[in-house]
């Protein structure tokens, strides 16, 4: 008898890099399964859509390629075409009532059903919905990538208790729930083990990290022996309060012997607390990098999205992060034709963003998403000819001050982390600096390996990236094998 094939999957991802993190899970559960994955969607046995739903194209995204998907199952009825994330959680048996092709929907909290799932509805009994409802679920430790094993996303928190009114993150991913403090620390010693050189610390608003872990400890008469939760520094303290714990758990990770470099998104302005700052500054691998979302220049708008700042306390707390923090780069988010905005509130947004300088920024149209407070205010709703005019007049502005910035780089030398060949060009390697700056460098075949180190003198420079010439080579990849999954 020969030896039967293995089943290939092939999972798109939609979204943001919590959804990138959450198909790392479903591969790697896929594959303890059995199954290989492929590039390929017409030579896969199934397909997985991991879904976002922060913008209102996600669903056009999303049907519009279960539609192109529609025929690939007709002519190939074993195939098996999953729905899952964050427009799963939302949408729930819509997705199967619009697309009765679909084999298998599941949401957030239950991605560890997947392979359950798949299997039931391959006996005959799809397609299955399954959504469980916000409950604090969160993930267990991923493996090191195996495609990009020097650099790791690790997940601290889960959730979110904002109310922020264009925003539909708080009911498809729930309340925040964080991870306690040793486990997280514990995960990234052991990606280090393996030759992980930089963890990216991921969570709706890391800044809020641990508040819930010290609500509850406060409430715990044994809370001097519950470091493994809100780590050394809390419960050590002579008297801890409920606070925040993410400038103790940056400072840790930072730590630990192997790591390099650190990174995290996304905080929110109202939580940057001052020690955070400090902790940025002190600790030599956390990224002189930060992103933070400023969404609006305009008091008014921002009072109306429920965000807790004004524009004069974000730009304060931007200039004390970048006085503290050497060479600071920062991004940002910013939405435009917010229902409601006038001219005199969009000229505000362009005046923050002008001062601001941001090395990049995420611009979105607004696009109501249901459920949300701000997709009920249909008459307050701007024109898509007014706002398509605002967007450009934005971009204008981000990119002027992101080129000026990158421009300023021109004739440094950048210690480079190499991530790969250039997608468009195979001589050419694409590596980030520190501050995340994407670096285009010339090189031979086989010379920086993804993983490298390397010193890159700045050579030239557009807004959206560096060119630069190898000055030496400082590093090989550290990286060595997958390590298992290991639960907390």
């Amino acid at each position: 008898m020969g030896v039967v094939p293995a089943r290939r999957f092939h999972l798109r991802t939609f979204g943001c890099q919590m959804n990138e993190h959450d198909s790392q899970r479903i591969a790697r559960l896929l594959e303890a399964d059995g199954m290989e994955a492929c590039a390929d969607a017409d030579t896969a046995d199934v397909i997985v859509l991991n879904t976002c739903c922060i913008r209102e194209n996600a669903d056009n995204k999303l049907y519009g390629h279960l539609g192109q998907l529609k025929v690939l199952k007709e002519r190939r009825p074993d195939l098996q075409i999953a729905v899952a994330g964050c427009l799963a959680q939302k949408d729930r048996e819509l997705i199967a009532e619009r697309a009765p092709w679909v084999d298998a929907v599941w949401g957030t909290h239950n991605t560890d059903r997947a392979v359950d799932l798949l299997r039931a509805a391959r006996s005959g009994r799809g397609p299955l919905v399954e959504i469980v409802e916000g409950g604090g679920e969160l993930p267990e430790a991923l493996p090191v990538d195996a495609e990009r094993p020097w650099s790791a996303w690790v997940t601290i928190q889960a959730g979110c208790d904002n109310s922020c009114a264009f925003c539909v993150v708080p009911s498809v991913r729930g309340p925040e729930v964080s991870r306690p403090f040793g486990q997280v620390v514990a995960e990234v010693e052991r990606l280090a083990a393996a030759g992980t050189v930089e963890v990216t610390l991921l969570g709706q608003n890391v800044n809020s990290y641990g508040r819930d872990l010290t609500t509850r400890l406060r409430a715990d008469v044994g809370w001097r022996e519950r470091s493994d939760l809100a780590g050394p520094a809390w419960t050590g303290d002579a008297r801890p309060r409920v606070r925040p714990l993410f400038a103790d758990l940056l400072r840790a990770v930072a730590r630990v012997e192997g790591i390099r470099r650190v990174r995290f998104t996304s905080p929110h302005p109202k939580d940057l607390r001052p020690e955070t700052i400090v902790a940025m500054a002190e600790e030599p691998a956390v990224c002189p990098q930060l992103h933070l979302p400023l969404q609006s220049g305009s008091d008014r708008v921002l009072a109306r999205m429920h965000r807790g700042y004004t524009a004069e306390r974000y730009l304060q707390r931007l200039a004390d992060a970048r006085r503290a923090v050497e060479d600071l780069a920062v991004t940002t988010d910013v939405i435009v034709a917010f229902p409601g905005e006038t001219e005199a509130d969009f000229q505000k947004t362009l005046e923050v963003v002008a001062e601001a300088s941001y090395d990049s920024a995420y611009t979105f149209v607004y696009s109501p998403r249901p459920g949300t407070e701000s997709a009920a205010w249909t008459d307050l709703m701007i024109p898509p000819e007014v706002a398509a005019e605002r967007f450009e007049r934005l971009r204008v502005v981000v990119e002027r001050s992101a080129l000026a910035r990158h421009r300023a780089r021109v004739g440094r030398v950048e210690e480079v982390l190499v991530e790969g060949p250039s997608k468009r060009d195979p001589r050419t390697v694409s590596g980030r600096t520190a501050q995340g700056k994407l670096v285009h460098v010339p090189a031979e075949p086989g010379r920086l390996p993804a993983g490298s180190w390397a010193r890159v003198s700045i050579t030239s420079a557009a807004p959206h990236f560096l060119h630069g010439q190898l000055v030496e080579v400082t590093g090989r990849p550290a990286h060595r094998t997958r390590i298992p999954v290991v639960a907390g």
